[in-house]
């Protein structure tokens, strides 16, 4: 759903002067209108100078998704993908399940500009920056019930790792149950959303939250130390490039999973666990539940812990470093 202040916004996203005449001659609007569009563009948290004779500019450049690039490079690459760019929407996963229950086909994938209302696990919200942030959902249908895609939440962090890695990032890692993080500080998380019969086909909703380029008022907003995709490359690829490459890397990865499950992607995911050895103390609903060391997982995700009590499987729950 395309919004009309994003039309000028597009036009401002290069962080130029534009005089309010020739965006008004552009798009067919009247000076009133493209006055009430910038306080719009104001409340989504960007600000636009405006200096007389010269017209209106955004303060900083803003690396918008490029539609037409990316439907062309997917439509060669992964042609299973069906993808939409929406302008903003409360949450890719909410709207994507809402369409997936009306007949959405498989593949289909749903990325936004500006989400309002993002989600992350056990109902927490995903904070998320216009032009500072990568936020979309894919639909995936599978021919087994949700019974058959346990791991499917660390699989799909491996495949997103190896995006990462191939767009530049250095020192990507992941953590249980469905985190990425670039060192110690968290870069991204993932959602799955699952539905179906146990005995028939089922229906995931794969979510993907990435930190692209974080302002520090942003950064001080969220609770925990996060790091963003810029800090983590020498050389920033663009969202788009960024973005095809990880969908690309999740339909492969996706694919492998509906015919093999976790177990071709669980070595590398303990390679990759960023927690991996380490002592650390797990909670389920906010009640503590066991601590120890961290083995790794079993065949099916599940967290394998050597605590006090032995070795200990959770398939479910919070991890927290404990330190020394």
């Amino acid at each position: 759903m395309d919004v009309p202040h994003f039309s000028l916004l597009r036009i401002l996203s290069d962080g130029k002067f534009h005089s309010s005449e020739r965006l008004g001659k552009t798009l067919g609007l009247p000076r009133a209108a493209i006055s009430s569009d910038i306080r719009r563009i104001e409340g989504l948290g960007l600000r636009v100078s405006k200096v007389r004779g010269r017209g209106y500019r955004l303060d900083t450049s803003l690396d918008l998704i490029d539609r037409g690039a990316l439907a062309a490079r997917l439509k060669i690459a992964s042609p299973t993908l069906s993808v939409e760019v929406l302008d903003e929407c409360s949450s890719t996963n909410t709207v994507l399940a809402e369409r997936a229950a009306q007949g959405a086909k498989h593949g289909t994938v749903l990325v936004t500009e500006h989400q309002s209302a993002g989600r992350g696990r056990r109902g927490n919200s995903w904070r998320s920056a216009l032009g500072g942030s990568l936020t979309f959902s894919v639909l995936w249908r599978f021919p087994r019930g949700p019974g058959a895609l346990a791991g499917l939440s660390l699989a799909v962090a491996v495949g997103a790792a190896r995006a990462l890695v191939q767009t530049g990032a250095r020192d990507i890692q992941v953590k249980w149950p469905n985190d990425l993080y670039c060192g110690e500080r968290k870069l991204g998380g993932i959602l799955i959303e699952v539905s179906g019969d146990a005995p028939g086909s089922s229906a995931a909703i794969v979510g993907v939250g990435l930190n692209y380029r974080l302002d520090a008022a942003l950064r001080d907003r969220i609770d925990q130390p996060v790091t963003d995709f810029a800090s983590c490359c020498d050389m920033v690829a663009s969202r788009t490039a960024l973005l095809g490459t990880l969908l690309e890397s999740l339909a492969s990865t996706l694919e492998q999973f509906a015919r093999e499950g976790f177990a071709p992607f669980r070595d590398e995911w303990v390679r990759r666990h960023a927690w991996q050895g380490r002592q650390v103390a797990l909670s389920v609903a906010d009640r503590h539940v066991a601590e120890g060391a961290v083995v790794g997982v079993a065949e099916d995700g599940a967290l394998i812990l050597a605590s006090s009590r032995g070795i200990e499987r959770f398939h479910s729950g919070e991890l927290s470093l404990r330190r020394a």
